[in-house]
């Protein structure tokens, strides 16, 4: 194939933007040439890679072999730079991390520090529920992702960043406030604020409740953390949450930490990349730092051992 990388890129941009315009913008360019760039590309391999939907554009199955190459391409671009300015001596590079909603409560300020003691590498930051983040490994788009969960259908290689506990929260003032090692059965009369159906945190709810032989009523479904801690403010329920959500909320008085027996559960961060892909220095000397000093950063050991 003598497909070249603008063509490449053209596709792809169309696939990520859904318009010929929106994709022009994105590769600073006149919409006429994204669309003479895709033309060329199709008269290369004889099939067409893009359709109109309603109202848009949309890759056919060709063109979404096609962007996901680009992906590809892309990231062994990125890390042959990286892997040269390694050569040279030089640190510089660049790495784009990913991370699950919950993670943005510690994770920024991880990423501020390493970014401070290396000046050289530029971060990029995504921030994503479960599945866009993985996603976005599997394109080779997100070099490194911080997740509680590593995928299990796709090799991938987890270090352990540190402990993730989760704890159930309520106002202040909750019948079941400074009361120590209370009985999961307790929970039984109480309205559970939940997250949505498939969350991480929804499941580990679950599986808490049914190791410990409890129903508790559930409530309104949220799909986020903010918008339960305001819930749970406002006096509609109690709910299950990590502990780095509520770190600040704890200090100054407006939620409280229920003491309830097998709370909290901990689970882990992990730091997760490809296995099949090469680690570039930048983005190593971040796995570094995650792996050594990450867990410093994360907010609360307090949190998960106070009431």
């Amino acid at each position: 194939m003598n497909i070249t990388l603008r063509q490449l890129r053209a596709v792809a941009a169309l696939g990520r933007h859904g318009s010929v315009t929106r994709a022009a913008g994105d590769l600073h360019v006149s919409p006429p040439a994204v669309t003479l760039q895709i033309k060329a590309a199709e008269d290369q391999l004889g099939v067409p890679l893009a359709e109109r939907s309603t109202g848009s554009m949309a890759l056919t199955a060709a063109g979404r072999l096609v962007a996901e190459a680009a992906a590809r391409i892309e990231a062994v671009l990125r890390e042959t730079e990286a892997g040269i300015a390694a050569l040279s001596g030089a640190e510089r590079g660049a790495v784009h991390v990913g991370i699950i909603s919950t993670a943005k409560y510690y994770a920024p300020r991880a990423l501020a520090a390493f970014a401070a003691a290396h000046p050289g590498i530029e971060l990029r930051l995504t921030v994503g529920n479960r599945d866009e983040i993985i996603t976005g490994l599997a394109q080779h788009d997100v070099d490194l992702a911080i997740m509680g969960r590593p995928p299990t259908d796709m090799k991938v290689i987890a270090d352990l960043i540190g402990d993730h506990p989760h704890v159930v929260i309520a106002p202040p003032g909750h019948r079941l406030a400074g009361r120590r090692d209370v009985p999961p059965e307790e929970l039984n009369a109480e309205v559970m604020l939940t997250r949505e159906a498939g969350s991480g945190t929804r499941r580990l709810m679950e599986a808490y409740a049914a190791a410990a032989g409890i129903a508790p009523r559930l409530g309104m479904q949220i799909s986020s953390n903010e918008t339960i801690k305001q819930a749970v403010m406002a006096g509609l329920g109690i709910a299950f949450l990590s502990a780095h959500t509520i770190d600040a909320e704890l200090r100054d008085g407006r939620l409280t930490r229920l003491d309830i027996r097998g709370t909290p559960v901990i689970r882990q961060w992990f730091a997760v990349h490809l296995a099949e892909r090469t680690m570039m220095p930048a983005s190593a000397a971040l796995l570094g730092f995650l792996r050594e000093a990450g867990a410093a950063f994360m907010p609360g050991a307090a949190t998960a051992n106070a009431g």
